[in-house]
C-alpha cells in the first residue's frame, strides 16, 4: 500500500505525516551518499516512514477538527493510554514490518542513544540520527534538535530529558552517532537540510510499504 494511503487510513494530520516523510528523506539522502558496508536500505526507509504512527496519542483530541481522527485516536487511547511507542510497534506489525524492522524501530529511540552509539547496526544508527535531525518545522542540527527536546520535556517526571546529566549524555551520544555515520558518507551534516531533502519527500510519497 502507498505510504500516503497508510497515513490517511489512520487519519494522521499533515504535520505528523510530514515529520515521518522528512525523517525518511534524511535517511534517503544518506543512503544515496553512503560508501560504507552494505545496508538494508529498504528496512531503513520502511522504519523511517512508519516510526511515529503512534504519535496520534500525543495529539490533543481538540487539536484536529476531524471526527474520523478523534474516533481513531479514542480507539487507540483506550488500549494504549499515552504509550505511543507500544502503538508504534503495533501499527508497524499491522503494516507489515518484519521482526528485524521492528527491532530497528524499538532500538532507534533517543532514550537508547548510548546503546545505539555502541551498536554495530548502522540501520539503527541512521534511523535514530535522522529522527533526531527533524524538528516539528523542519531539519535542524542535532544539537539544536535535542536541546529543544531537553527544554520541551524537562517537566515530564518520567522523561530522560528531565534529568540534566542524562540529557547531556544523550546529546553527546547522538553527536557521536553523527560522526560514526558521516565517516562513511560523501556529504556533511549541514548538507542534510530542508532544501536538499525536498526532492526525496516527493519521491517518498509514492513509496509502497
Amino acid at each position: 500500500m502507498n505510504i500516503i494511503d497508510i497515513y490517511n487510513k489512520y487519519y494522521l494530520p499533515e504535520n505528523l505525516q510530514m515529520h515521518m516523510l522528512r525523517v525518511a528523506a534524511c535517511s534517503n539522502i544518506i543512503l544515496d551518499n553512503w560508501n560504507g558496508h552494505e545496508l538494508d536500505k529498504s528496512a531503513i526507509l520502511r522504519v523511517s516512514l512508519l516510526h511515529d504512527m503512534g504519535n496520534i496519542l500525543k495529539i490533543p483530541e481538540d487539536f484536529v477538527d476531524d471526527e474520523d481522527f478523534k474516533r481513531t485516536r479514542r480507539k487507540y487511547f483506550e488500549k494504549y493510554g499515552t504509550n505511543e511507542h507500544e502503538l508504534n510497534l503495533e501499527i508497524g506489525k499491522i503494516e507489515g514490518l518484519s521482526e528485524k524492522e521492528l527491532e530497528i524501530l524499538d532500538g532507534k529511540r533517543s532514550r537508547k542513544n548510548e546503546e545505539t552509539y555502541k551498536s554495530d547496526s548502522y540501520e539503527v544508527k541512521i534511523c535514530a540520527y535522522c529522527d533526531q535531525r527533524v524538528a516539528p518545522d523542519g531539519v535542524v542540527s542535532i544539537k539544536e534538535r535535542l536541546e529543544d527536546a531537553k527544554v520541551r520535556y524537562k517537566d515530564r517526571p518520567l522523561s530522560v530529558w528531565s534529568n540534566e546529566e542524562k540529557a547531556k549524555h544523550l546529546i553527546e551520544c547522538s553527536l557521536g552517532i553523527e560522526k560514526q555515520i558521516m565517516q562513511f558518507c560523501d556529504i556533511m551534516p549541514e548538507d542534510i537540510n530542508d532544501e536538499s531533502i525536498a526532492k526525496y519527500i516527493e519521491k517518498l510519497k509514492q513509496y509502497e510499504i
